[in-house]
């Protein structure tokens, strides 16, 4: 596809990826929230987490990445989705089309692929929004970033908090590692990753079908993108039935002391037990205690997931910025 009579959209080869990375860094240099590494970058945008198949098309100019995006499809469930992910031009290169034409390029890309269902997720603040505006796109959920200091966290008032929720959780225990997970647990995190089915998400949105390969394929990539988890499991003591999960990742290096919290859940024939809080508290209180270095938290949540924001709150979390996810049918 020519630009300016010199420019093509092209495949990204893996001497590319470094360059998209700083295009990506570098349109979002307002961003309050952590700077992507690398690694991170990279598994992001070359193969992903799960069992999606991801590519990433760029624009160069004079062997420089000026524009870029990716696109996962996924293969297990949801085939009819397609997942924008960073489509970003590089300062000093808008008003040129760049945008416009990578953006036709990936709707053309999800036509070509079966799919009939084109998503992003925008930060409401920013261009993106209303570029996707103007392109067709709706809103299909709202979300959250939320972010906990560490450095300015009440302590004594956390501890005090998971005190007071642990006799709700009696007749449960708790398990925790850090790194990737045993082998033998791959199932129960299986069992426990399928509650994640039960968040808000758009109407016409799929579960995910989670497995043992999926799950290692998840952690894979936690690997490879230079992450560490902390993870923590409550169990109901009586016969070890995985009952909940929470999981924390943070940068090995250069994470510039910020940490991800990524999923938590309770399986539905156990909740009401404050299995969520109890895990939660206990996985923070555990990671202060094994890696000080970390200072910040973020957490994305939907909006109308009242529950994990009530607890999120109650520990400190403060709204950082509101996005949304956005759909268009192609």
């Amino acid at each position: 596809m020519p630009l300016a009579g010199v420019m093509m959209i092209r495949r990204m080869t893996p001497d590319l990826v470094a360059g998209l990375h700083e295009t990506f860094l570098a349109a979002n240099a307002g961003d309050p929230g952590p700077v992507m590494t690398l690694p991170h970058f990279t598994v992001m945008v070359t193969e992903g987490w799960s069992s999606d198949l991801t590519e990433a098309w760029v624009v160069t100019e004079g062997g420089r990445v000026v524009a870029g995006y990716s696109l996962a499809l996924p293969e297990d469930d949801n085939t009819h989705r397609a997942v924008l992910g960073p489509l970003v031009v590089r300062p000093g290169y808008g008003g040129r089309g760049l945008g416009t034409a990578l953006l036709e390029h990936a709707t053309a890309r999800t036509r070509d692929e079966g799919r009939t269902l084109l998503y992003a997720e925008l930060d409401e603040r920013g261009p993106g929004a209303r570029f996707a505006e103007r392109h067709g796109f709706t809103r299909s959920l709202a979300e959250a970033r939320r972010v906990l200091d560490l450095r300015e966290a009440d302590w004594a008032g956390l501890e005090a908090m998971l005190a007071e929720a642990l006799p709700g959780a009696a007749g449960y225990v708790l398990e925790r590692w850090a790194g990737p997970p045993p082998e033998h647990l791959l199932t129960d995190l299986a069992t426990l990753m399928g509650g994640m089915n039960d968040a808000p998400k758009d109407e016409v949105v799929e579960d995910v079908r989670w497995d043992v390969e999926r799950v290692r394929l998840m952690e894979r990539g936690t690997v490879l993108s230079g992450q560490s988890n902390h993870i923590m499991v409550a169990r109901r003591a009586s016969d070890g039935a995985p009952a909940g999960l929470t999981r924390i990742v943070l940068n090995l290096e250069g994470g510039g002391g910020w940490c991800l919290q990524h999923d938590t859940v309770v399986l539905r024939e156990h909740r009401g037990h404050r299995l969520g809080l109890v895990l939660k508290l206990g996985n923070l209180l555990w990671l202060r205690e094994r890696d000080p270095g970390a200072e910040r938290i973020i957490t994305w949540n939907a909006a109308s997931n009242s529950h994990m924001l009530a607890i999120n709150e109650a520990m400190g979390f403060k709204l950082l910025d509101e996005w949304s996810e956005w759909r268009k049918k192609v």
